[in-house]
């Protein structure tokens, strides 16, 4: 039987083999990119780098990342949906190309996970009217030892990459491990569409870039872009049924039984039963919870926020619905925690953080549950026969009640809901507030804007100098946000900044803009960088090798020196007056600031 362990053990040795360095994950909050709430992939954290900025370890590189996907929420339950998950991936940056990594493909699979042959097929690019089939591809496959049958042209929808209309796209090729217990079909291209051929691995091959005219052209180097799904893959290989079946969530539905005082949960049949359901939800949403809680992440109303209390309530009403009335986040978190943490240390250093959050969140919509039902009772007594879409829109928007959760309650009372009215009510609210938040939920290579947005984020590294220099050393980033009009910027610190202390860090963030500072980049190894002083927060996801970005005027004065991935602006005359608009609270100990970049 295979464990996340070993999959994680055999990738990264794998690749190390192959001359490829090792670099941490990233946080599951983007730094400084306001197109995503959170990494969805291996590749979202690399994207300098697929854009042509060097990184310091070089063109080969490897990892597993830590992901967050919101788009399915309500698929999690199923047998392979999840919020969080771990990415394994390796990356080209203009070095090798499609031969490499088939052969370093087909390798893995066979030689080192020692799945047999007749259990693996494989796809490329068809071909359309924009670029011609992948025949390349396919010669590489059957060259490494692929049988042509197995082999299967598929199109653009399958087998062709692009992260939008314009930018670098490319074909791809998938792999597949047949999960049936009859003899695998020996051709791949007749029965591709069966179900029990399950995805186990994607490389992507950038070679162009697309225009808005929509014409392809070479891109000056061609990356590849790889991703395998840990838990899924786990799932597969073992003939698991579900992602909930692995290592990775047995030790949780074992606490989730034992909570309930049913055993039969901690174990995941054929056949799964609302409560087997329910455990799922709890199992991956507190997980995921606890995953985003590492990186510092407060529940709120807003943001990264918004999505991790929603997660939270949800697993608490699902625990409500197999009989755990008492807390249950915490308890499962720290199973979390001890099955994570070894490859994620953020968990553990952050671990009264999180258990903090994660009681006062479940302790207040414990209360708001009460009042919530007390609330229906009262609704209810002047509904005949459904109750109206406005009401049930107000249980979830001042109560936290879900639809299903007024549905269910209303099926106890024999009443409907005018689910349509709900619905319109809902969509009406997010209209209202869809304005200016609607990009954060995309993500991808292309981006807008770019040099206000450099210019914003040199601005963040002399606020932080200037917020030390006035404040002190205890003052630390916790968070960014940079839009093309403004950056937003949270920062450790007790208590409320008044306006006069502002106004000395703007005066010293302006003071270093008029000095005309050079932005110098050095690479360093992480330790000389720490033992010189340099600025950094979250240093354990920076590789050994990291990036340091110094303002330094002509007379010597260092402005500000931090750690960085870039980019910036080559000097400070290219960025304007800087203004603080707003100082507020942001989570517990920590503080926001808004501000903005005028040009003269």
């Amino acid at each position: 039987m295979f464990t996340t362990d070993d999959l994680r053990k055999k990738w990264l040795e794998f690749y190390k083999s192959k001359a490829h360095s090792i670099i941490p994950s990233a946080g599951v909050i983007p730094d400084n990119d306001p197109t995503a709430l959170f990494h969805n992939s291996g590749m979202h954290p690399l994207v300098p780098y697929l854009m042509g900025e060097p990184h310091p370890l070089g063109k080969r590189l490897a990892n597993v990342q830590k992901c967050i996907r919101t788009g399915d929420i309500e698929e999690v339950g199923d047998a392979t949906h999840l919020t969080f998950f771990e990415m394994l991936g390796n990356w080209s940056l203009g070095d090798y190309f499609k031969e490499e990594q088939i052969a370093w493909s087909f390798e893995f699979l066979i030689e080192v996970l020692k799945l047999p042959l007749e259990k693996l097929a494989c796809s490329v690019f068809e071909g359309d009217k924009n670029s011609p089939r992948d025949e390349e591809a396919a010669t590489f496959w059957e060259k490494a030892g692929m049988p042509r049958e197995r082999i299967a042209y598929l199109n653009a929808n399958e087998n062709w990459w692009a992260k939008g209309e314009t930018g670098p796209c490319g074909p791809d090729s998938e792999m597949f491990y047949w999960t049936g217990d009859n003899p695998a079909p020996t051709n791949y291209q007749d029965t591709w569409k069966d179900p029990r051929w399950v995805e186990i691995w994607n490389d992507v091959f950038m070679q162009f870039n697309k225009t808005p005219d929509g014409i392809l052209e070479n891109l000056p180097t061609q990356n590849v872009d790889t991703g395998m799904g840990l838990e899924r893959t786990v799932a597969v290989l073992n003939g698991q049924q579900s992602v909930y079946e692995t290592d990775a969530f047995v030790p949780i539905l074992k606490k989730i039984a034992e909570l309930s005082n049913n055993p039969d949960l901690s174990t995941d049949p054929l056949g799964t039963t609302p409560s087997h359901y329910s455990a799922r939800i709890i199992a991956d949403h507190i997980r995921s919870g606890t995953v985003i809680l590492g990186d510092l992440v407060s529940p709120s109303n807003t943001d990264q926020g918004y999505i991790l209390r929603r997660l939270l309530r949800r697993a608490i009403r699902h625990g409500r619905k197999i009989g755990i009335n008492q807390d249950l986040c915490l308890p499962i978190s720290e199973v979390v925690i001890e099955k994570l943490s070894s490859h994620y240390p953020d968990l553990k250093k952050n671990r009264e953080f999180i258990f903090e959050a994660l009681t006062i969140e479940e302790r207040q919509f414990r209360q708001t549950l009460e009042k919530g039902e007390k609330q229906f009772e009262r609704v209810i007594q002047s509904c005949k026969g459904t109750i109206d879409g406005n009401i049930a829109f107000d249980l979830f928007q001042t109560y936290g009640f879900p639809l299903e959760m007024t549905v269910e309650l209303a099926e106890e009372k024999e009443l409907k809901v005018d689910e349509e009215g709900y619905k319109k009510a809902f969509e009406d609210h997010q209209a209202k507030s869809r304005a200016g938040s609607e990009k954060k939920f995309q993500g991808g290579l292309s981006r807008e804007n770019i040099e206000e947005e450099t210019a914003l984020h040199s601005a963040t590294h002399l606020l932080l100098a200037g917020l030390r220099d006035i404040l002190g050393n205890h003052v630390h980033q916790a968070g960014s946000n940079i839009t093309s009009e403004r950056l937003r910027f949270d920062f450790t610190h007790p208590e409320k900044v008044e306006r006069n202390l502002l106004d000395k860090v703007e005066a010293y963030v302006n003071k270093a803009i008029a000095a005309n500072v050079d932005v110098l980049l050095e690479e360093m190894p992480k330790e000389n960088a720490r033992a010189k002083g340099v600025e950094g927060s979250f240093w354990e996801k920076y590789p050994d090798i990291v990036k340091v970005y110094t303002f330094k005027d002509n007379t010597g004065k260092i402005w500000s020196s931090e750690l960085c991935g870039g980019p910036h602006v080559k000097n400070t005359n290219e960025m304007g007056q800087f203004k603080i608009k707003k100082e507020q609270a942001s989570s517990r100990g920590v503080r926001r600031i808004k501000a903005v970049l005028v040009k003269e």
